[in-house]
């Protein structure tokens, strides 16, 4: 069986990706019967801020009694660990209100290239 891509044109990018990170985390309890959700996203590139960057970020949580909720927001600036080569962004807030309430979070995203290898 072959699918048709739903895509027109050349909708590949050919442009080298610079650093991008992941997040993974869970929301704080909240709603009316009280529970959680979990998310799991990639960040979108590097956006110069100053000196420093921050990234975008947007992710669905998974489904609870029939509703999720949506981020869409940025990070923090990027902060040193380790030897100061590497870094992690902090992120805190909220999430969409839906099913009568949202949820608050916090998280660090990964750290980028976790492998330590040189890139080219």
């Amino acid at each position: 069986m072959s699918y048709k891509s739903i895509y027109t044109g050349n909708w590949q990018s050919n442009k080298k990706q610079k650093h991008v990170h992941e997040v993974q985390g869970s929301v704080k309890l909240s709603g009316r019967d009280p529970h959680e959700h979990r998310f799991s996203a990639i960040s979108g590139e590097a956006i110069a801020y100053g000196k420093d960057h921050i990234h975008e970020i947007c992710f669905f949580t998974d489904t609870f009694n029939g509703h999720h909720h949506l981020f869409k927001g940025k990070t923090g600036c990027a902060v040193a660990v380790g030897s100061g080569k590497r870094h992690v962004h902090y992120l805190e807030s909220v999430s969409s209100f839906n099913d009568g309430h949202s949820h608050t979070f916090e998280v660090a995203t990964l750290i980028e290239n976790p492998t330590g290898e040189v890139k080219e």
